[in-house]
C-alpha cells in the first residue's frame, strides 16, 4: 500500500501526527509508547480502514472532457463550432453537476496551448515568443463580432498578463513585468469594449469583465458590483464567490471589513441555493492565503455556512473538497508558528468540522482535491503527472483520516465508508 511505503517521509513533514510511523528502529532498540501506537496503527491501517476511490469522479471527468473538447477544436481550428457551442453553452447556462459552467471551460480548453507555452518559458526565465496570441489575433479578425471568440482571446491575454505578473504585491513586481500585464489587460479591455452589452445576459462576459476589473484605475471601486453581477446570473457557480473574496483582501483591492460585508451580502443574495453558504465560499480561500482574514470572520456564520453547503448539495465533489479543506488545510499542525491566539482559535474551530463531514458526508475518495489541498495555494507552473498526484491525494487523505480515528483503529474497530456513510464495527 503507497500510504505505508510513504510514512517516513510524511512524518517528517506533519511532526505530532500519530499516524506517521517513524524508520524502524534497529533491532533490539526500545520504543517509546508513542511509537508503538504508531507502529501499531500503520499495520492495521490496511485492513481497517475501508473506503472506495473514484479515480474517474463524474465533476472531474466532464470538467475534463469539456475543457479537452475546446482544445481540440482550436487545434483543429475549428472555430466556428467551437463558437457555436460555447454561445449555445452561454446561453443555456449549461454547467457541471457543481455549477461550473461548460462555456468558461471550453473557453479556457481553446486558450490552453497558447497560455500554457507563454507560462512555461516565463517559468523557465526566458520570453516567451508572441506567435500564439498573435495566432488568436487572426482568428478574432476574421470574427470580429463574434462574442465567443472575442473572449477566448482576452482572456488569453489575460492570463498571460499575470503570468508576467505573478501574485506578489504591487510593490514587489519589476517595472517591466507590470507594464507588460498592463498592457495585456489593455489589449483584452479593448477587445472586450464591443460587447459591453451582451456582457449584461451572459455569464461567459460577465465572468471576463470581472477579470478585467483587476487592471482598473481603481479596482476597488467597481471588483464588488463586477462579482455581484456574474454571481446572480449563476449562484450554482462557487468560483466567482471564492474569487471575489481573494480579490478583497488588503493585499489586492479590498479590506477585511470589506471582506465581510460582501461576504454576507452574497450569502444573503443566494441563500436559495446555499443558505448561509454564500458567506463561507466568500472567506473559504481569503482564509487559506491570508491570516489577517480571520480577525474579521464571523465563525459561527462560517460555520453555519458549511453545515448548509454540505447539506444542500450533497455531492461528493464537494464534500471531499470541503473535508480537504477542513482536515488539510486548516489542520492545527499546518498553523504557522507564528500564528496569533485568534488565528489559532479560528483554524482549530473550522478544522473541528473535519470529523462532521467524515461521520456524516463522505462517502469515496477524490484524490486529486487532497492533492490540491496538500500543495497549498500556490503549487507552482511545474505540477507532478497525474498519476502521481492521484497517490498523493489518495495517500494524504487516508494519512488524515487515519490520524483523526487513531483510537478506534488501534481500539480494533473497522472504518467502512460507503453510500450510507460511515460505519465503525468491531473486527471480527
Amino acid at each position: 500500500m503507497a500510504l505505508l511505503s510513504n510514512l517516513p517521509e510524511l512524518a517528517a513533514q506533519a511532526r505530532q501526527n500519530l499516524a506517521l510511523l517513524p524508520r524502524a528502529k534497529r533491532s533490539g532498540s526500545t520504543d517509546t509508547p508513542v511509537e508503538t501506537t504508531q507502529r501499531q496503527l500503520a499495520s492495521r491501517l490496511q485492513e481497517q480502514l475501508l473506503i472506495p476511490t473514484a479515480v474517474e469522479p463524474p465533476e472531474e471527468s466532464t470538467r475534463v472532457r469539456i475543457q479537452d473538447r475546446g482544445q481540440f477544436l482550436a487545434r483543429q481550428e475549428r472555430w466556428e463550432e467551437l463558437s457555436r457551442l460555447i454561445r449555445a453553452a452561454d446561453n443555456r447556462k449549461v454547467a457541471t453537476h457543481c455549477g461550473m459552467p461548460h462555456a468558461d471551460l471550453l473557453s479556457l480548453g481553446a486558450r490552453t496551448d497558447v497560455v500554457l507555452a507563454t507560462e512555461h518559458a516565463i517559468a523557465d526565465g526566458f520570453t516567451p515568443g508572441l506567435a500564439g496570441i498573435e495566432a488568436l489575433e487572426d482568428i478574432l479578425f476574421e470574427f470580429p463580432d463574434d462574442y465567443a471568440i472575442a473572449e477566448i482571446v482576452a482572456q488569453a491575454h489575460m492570463d498571460i498578463g499575470w503570468a508576467w505578473r505573478g501574485s506578489n504585491w504591487s510593490h514587489e513586481i519589476p517595472a517591466r513585468n507590470l507594464a507588460l500585464f498592463e498592457a495585456h489587460f489593455e489589449r483584452a479591455k479593448d477587445i472586450l469594449d464591443s460587447f459591453s452589452r451582451t456582457a449584461l445576459a451572459s455569464p461567459l462576459l460577465a465572468a471576463a469583465q470581472c477579470s478585467l476589473v483587476v487592471a482598473k484605475p481603481q479596482p476597488a471601486m467597481h471588483i464588488a458590483d463586477a462579482y455581484e453581477r456574474l454571481i446572480d446570473l449563476n449562484p450554482a457557480n462557487a468560483a466567482p464567490m471564492r474569487s471575489l473574496g481573494n480579490f478583497l483582501l488588503p493585499r489586492w483591492f479590498g479590506s477585511y471589513d470589506a471582506l465581510d460585508l460582501e461576504a454576507r451580502r452574497t450569502a444573503a443574495r443566494c441563500s436559495k441555493f446555499w443558505g448561509n453558504g454564500g458567506y463561507t465560499w466568500v472567506f473559504l480561500d481569503a482564509l487559506r492565503v491570508d491570516q489577517g482574514a480571520a480577525r474579521a470572520l464571523d465563525i459561527d456564520f462560517f460555520l453555519d455556512g458549511l453545515r448548509d453547503i454540505l447539506y444542500l448539495q450533497p455531492d461528493q465533489h464537494i464534500a471531499n473538497l470541503l473535508a480537504a479543506y477542513t482536515g488539510i488545510t486548516m489542520s492545527p499542525v499546518r498553523t504557522p508558528v507564528e500564528a496569533p491566539d485568534i488565528v489559532r482559535e479560528v483554524r482549530q474551530n473550522i478544522h473541528s468540522m473535519f470529523d462532521h463531514i467524515l461521520r456524516e458526508n463522505l462517502r469515496e475518495l477524490h484524490p486529486l482535491l487532497w492533492a490540491e489541498a496538500d500543495l497549498g495555494p500556490n503549487p507552482g507552473t511545474y505540477l507532478p503527472p497525474r498519476g502521481a498526484l492521484l497517490r498523493k491525494g489518495r495517500d494524504t487523505a487516508l494519512n488524515a483520516i487515519a490520524s483523526h480515528f487513531k483510537n478506534d483503529i488501534i481500539s480494533g474497530k473497522i472504518l467502512e465508508f460507503g453510500k450510507g456513510g460511515l460505519t465503525l464495527s468491531p473486527q471480527a
